[in-house]
């Protein structure tokens, strides 16, 4: 039950972001909307420049620390969290200089994403720590907030800067909630913090954050060349950047939500157990991470159109629909290599080897996107280069995975595929009259369960 809660509190985060960009595309005009959007996607970027070694460097030494060594390593990290947070301010004052962008948006930029590295962080702390039914709890209130808080900003104000802040208020309300659930880091004692902790952490984090940032370069740079070719103005640009937030949070949201409560568990079986152990523990972990997120890619091709004529502004609606079906192929490879197949490296805590993976996605992405705005290419065809090129990548990174022995089942991988095939087939039907509509999803619903009951994944949760 407790892993279903929290499958369920990050199901309920992807459901709520699904909602406030809807609810933010018609709330505010599609220049505010754009500017919005790429406020966030830097935030974002900053977030894992500035913070993402230390969720990595935690999740990799807390989920195997005891006793006296775990608050030295919770104060550790709180510790260098100040030193990141002191160094993000800098460099953002640094920005601020050049004059280019707004001063209230990059205060209000930078406070967001101070604020949600702290978060985060806290509730990463709580989660390792075994809490888990604590943690979900703590993130489905945090994502209520943040809806409540931007949407209301926007309503206000209409403007992007009102809706930041209204996220702004909604991750400060998380921290406090953290805070009176759990003491953690209102207990920090710098005194506590060691310069060899410090180190380890920044010999395995800043490495493995690295290839996060250069993974998460890549749909960014995507974003500023197809929205510098349109105009920021332009219902194309707001359409495309709709679609890019929309179907980059189901993927990334269920990844993150496997790896949450299966990783600490490989982790231990791979230091304290035997081979084999953490062989069946991570092969159970790519089983459920594959079928799920290809369930998932084929049930978005099969019922985004129907959404869209629902709840998209009609005037964002052609661009929007364009961009889905490549959108979505693009990040269900995008975070399988960024995620699933760094799952090998991370325990052997070979991060030099992420970075190069990711320095090569984003060369060949960088290369096939250019050429396609030479050619004057559609965004559809700059975003398929960027699968095709994410995929050679894979091709070219899955050796420590295959040499690992961590296999999936093959019978149960065949059924998946042919499974979300016939669900993304499912748009080519009429979603009119409703009982057509109704049709398709029990269709999808009869093939998810199927691939459920035949991969066994409700015994691997009682486990």
């Amino acid at each position: 039950m407790l892993r279903l809660l929290a499958l369920g509190s990050y199901f309920y985060q992807s459901l709520v972001a699904i909602l406030l960009i809807l609810a933010l595309s018609h709330l505010l005009e599609p220049a505010s909307y754009t500017t919005y959007s790429l406020t966030v996607a830097v935030s974002q970027l900053a977030s894992v420049v500035a913070f993402e070694w230390l969720q990595l460097s935690g999740q990799r030494f807390l989920s195997s620390s005891q006793g006296d060594e775990t608050p030295r390593l919770q104060s550790s990290l709180f510790s260098a969290l100040a030193l990141s947070i002191a160094t993000l301010i800098a460099a953002a004052a640094l920005a601020a200089l050049s004059g280019r962008v707004p001063m209230s948006l990059i205060g209000i930029a930078l406070a967001v994403t101070i604020v949600q590295g702290t978060v985060d962080l806290h509730y990463m702390m709580i989660r390792v720590a075994g809490r888990l039914s604590s943690a979900s709890i703590l993130m489905i209130c945090r994502a209520t907030l943040l809806l409540v808080g931007a949407t209301v900003g926007a309503k206000l104000q209409g403007t992007a800067e009102a809706a930041l802040v209204g996220m702004l208020a909604g991750h400060g309300l998380g921290l406090a909630l953290g805070s009176l659930i759990d003491r953690t880091l209102l207990n920090w004692s710098p005194r506590l913090t060691r310069k060899s902790d410090l180190s380890a952490f920044a010999r395995y984090g800043m490495l493995a954050s690295g290839a996060s940032v250069v993974h998460l370069s890549a749909p960014i740079l995507i974003r500023f060349m197809i929205v510098g070719r349109f105009g920021i103005t332009s219902s194309a640009s707001a359409g495309f950047s709709m679609a890019i937030d929309l179907l980059q949070r189901p993927f990334s949201v269920l990844l993150s939500a496997i790896h949450t409560i299966s990783y600490p568990d490989v982790v231990l079986r791979y230091d304290t157990g035997t081979r084999k152990d953490a062989q069946r523990a991570a092969a159970e972990l790519f089983e459920l991470a594959f079928c799920s997120t290809a369930l998932m890619l084929g049930g978005l091709i099969a019922f985004i159109p129907d959404a869209a004529r629902l709840f998209v502004p009609p005037a964002l609606i052609a661009s929007f629909l364009a961009a889905t079906p490549s959108v979505a192929i693009f990040y269900f490879l995008h975070t399988h290599l960024q995620a699933t197949l760094a799952l090998v490296p991370h325990l052997q805590k070979a991060a030099l080897r992420l970075i190069l993976i990711a320095a090569g996605q984003l060369a060949l992405i960088s290369t096939f996107v250019f050429a396609s705005s030479l050619a004057s290419a559609a965004p559809t065809t700059a975003l398929a280069s960027a699968a095709l090129a994410t995929a050679l990548v894979i091709l070219a990174a899955c050796g420590p995975t295959i040499r690992f022995g961590a296999y999936p089942r093959p019978g149960l991988v065949l059924l998946t595929a042919i499974g979300s095939a016939v669900v993304g087939g499912l748009a080519a039907l009429p979603s009119e009259p409703l009982a057509w509509l109704l049709g398709k999803i029990l269709v999808a619903a009869a093939v998810t369960l199927a691939i459920v009951w035949f991969g066994d994944f409700l015994r691997h949760d009682e486990a």
